[in-house]
C-alpha cells in the first residue's frame, strides 16, 4: 500500500496551496481531485484583498487590473461610492492561477491524481486508510494526515468527525470578456432582496472582465433566473452589450464562520470546508491561503512529535474573531423587502455608517494573524 505524509482532498485553491507548502516542507504528499482539470469547474469569483495582494506573492500574469473603487448601492442602483488610495483588488485568473500552483506543487514533488474521486477513509491505528477512485479502478493508500479541502459540503469532514457547515448561500455569475477603457476598475455590491436574499448581488469590472452575480439563501429565491433579472436590471449602467460571456460559475458559499472543529490527530479542514468565508461577505481567499499554511506548519510539527502542534488550529479561537460578522450577516439576512434596502443605504451615507462601509470593505482583519503566517512561511512572503 502507498504511504504519504499528507493526503490533500481537493485541488481548489486551498488544496494546491496546501500541496505546494507540504512539499516544500518536504513531507511526501498525494492531492487529489475528482475533476480531469484544475482549470476546468470553477467556483469562485476569485477576488483578492489588499492584505492577500501584500503578504502573498501571487503571480501577477496570474491577476487582472487592481481595483480601488467600491460602490455600495441598493434596489435603485444608486448609494454610495468609496475610492481607496490604495490597490484594494484584483480578480484571479483562476484557471491560470490553479495551472502555477500545480505545476509549483508538483516541482516540488507532490504526487497528484487528478479525475480522482475521494471514496471514503478510516483510521487504522495512528493512520488512516483513504480510498480513492479512478474511472473503475478502485485503491487504497494509507496517510499519517488528512486534509480536506473539498468544498462548503465536505465528505472529509464527515469521515473526519470535525464539523461541518451548516449555513450556506447559493451563488452563480456569469463572467465577460470586457472591452477596455470603459472607465475605472470597479466593485458594485447591490443590496436587493428581489434578486439576492440575505446576501448580494454584484459587478466586479476590472476592465478586462466582468464578473456578474448574485448570492443568497436558496431557499429563498431561484438563483439563475434572478441572475438573469439582474443582468437585465445592471445592463442599464455596465457595458454588458459589447462584452462577450465566457463561463458561468456557481456553488455553495459558507457563512457560519469558522467551525469550533476543524483538525484532529488524523486530519484537518481548509478552506471552504472549514467554513473560512467571511460569514458577512462571504470572501474566503486571504483566509483560505493563511489557513492552508497554519494547517501544513501545525501537520508538519504534529508529525515531527510535537503533541502540542495541533492546538494551533483551535476553530474556537478563530470563530471569535467572527463575532461581529456573524451579527452584521444575520442583520442582513433579516433585509427582507426593497424599501428597507434603500433606506439600509441611503443611512450608508451617515458618516459613523459609512466608515463602518470603508471598514467591511478595506479592513485588515483575517485569521491567523500576519506575523504568524509569515513565521509558518519561513522569512518573507511565501512565494509563488
Amino acid at each position: 500500500m502507498e504511504t504519504y505524509d499528507v493526503v490533500v482532498v481537493g485541488a481548489g485553491l486551498a488544496g494546491l496551496h496546501a500541496a505546494r507548502v507540504a512539499a516544500r516542507r518536504g513531507l511526501s504528499v498525494l492531492l487529489v481531485d475528482r475533476k480531469p482539470r484544475v482549470d476546468a469547474a470553477i467556483h469562485t469569483t476569485g477576488i483578492f484583498v489588499r492584505r492577500s495582494l501584500e503578504d502573498f506573492a501571487l503571480p501577477d500574469a496570474c491577476l487582472g487590473p487592481p481595483v480601488r473603487r467600491v460602490r455600495l448601492v441598493g434596489p435603485s442602483l444608486t448609494g454610495i461610492t468609496l475610492d481607496s488610495p490604495h490597490d484594494e483588488f484584483r480578480v484571479g485568473r483562476m484557471g491560470r492561477l490553479y495551472a502555477r500552483l500545480l505545476d509549483d506543487a508538483e516541482r516540488g514533488g507532490a504526487a497528484v491524481r487528478l479525475g480522482t474521486r475521494y471514496a471514503g477513509s478510516e483510521a487504522h491505528g495512528p493512520s488512516t486508510h483513504v480510498r480513492l477512485e479512478t474511472g473503475p479502478r478502485v485503491a487504497t493508500v494509507k496517510a499519517r494526515f488528512l486534509l480536506g479541502a473539498d468544498g462548503a459540503v465536505s465528505r472529509v469532514a464527515s469521515d473526519l468527525g470535525l464539523d461541518e457547515n451548516v449555513a450556506w448561500i447559493a451563488g452563480v455569475e456569469d463572467v465577460y470578456a470586457a472591452r477596455r477603457n470603459e472607465g475605472a476598475p470597479h466593485f458594485t455590491c447591490v443590496v436587493d432582496p428581489l434578486y439576492a436574499p440575505g446576501y448580494l448581488a454584484w459587478v466586479v469590472n476590472d476592465g478586462e472582465e466582468i464578473h456578474v452575480g448574485v448570492g443568497g439563501y436558496a431557499s429563498r429565491f431561484e438563483p439563475r433566473a434572478a441572475l438573469q433579472a439582474f443582468t437585465d436590471r445592471i445592463a442599464r449602467v455596465e457595458p454588458l452589450d459589447r462584452a462577450v460571456r465566457l463561463e458561468r460559475r456557481g456553488g455553495l458559499i459558507p457563512v457560519g464562520g469558522v467551525h469550533a472543529r476543524i483538525a484532529n490527530r488524523r486530519g484537518a479542514l481548509l478552506g471552504d470546508a472549514a467554513g473560512a468565508p467571511s460569514p458577512l461577505t462571504a470572501g474566503g481567499l486571504d483566509p483560505c491561503l493563511r489557513l492552508s499554511e497554519a494547517a501544513v506548519d501545525a501537520c508538519w510539527r504534529h508529525l515531527g512529535g510535537d503533541s502540542g502542534a495541533l492546538d494551533a488550529l483551535d476553530g474556537a479561537r478563530f470563530r471569535a474573531r467572527f463575532a461581529s460578522r456573524l451579527f452584521m450577516r444575520r442583520a442582513l439576512a433579516a433585509v427582507r423587502h426593497r424599501p428597507v434596502a434603500e433606506a439600509l443605504i441611503l443611512a450608508l451615507r451617515l458618516p459613523p455608517l459609512r466608515a463602518l462601509a470603508a471598514h467591511v470593505f478595506y479592513g485588515r482583519g483575517s485569521f491567523p494573524e500576519v506575523r504568524r503566517v509569515r513565521a509558518l512561511a519561513g522569512s518573507g512572503a511565501p512565494g509563488f
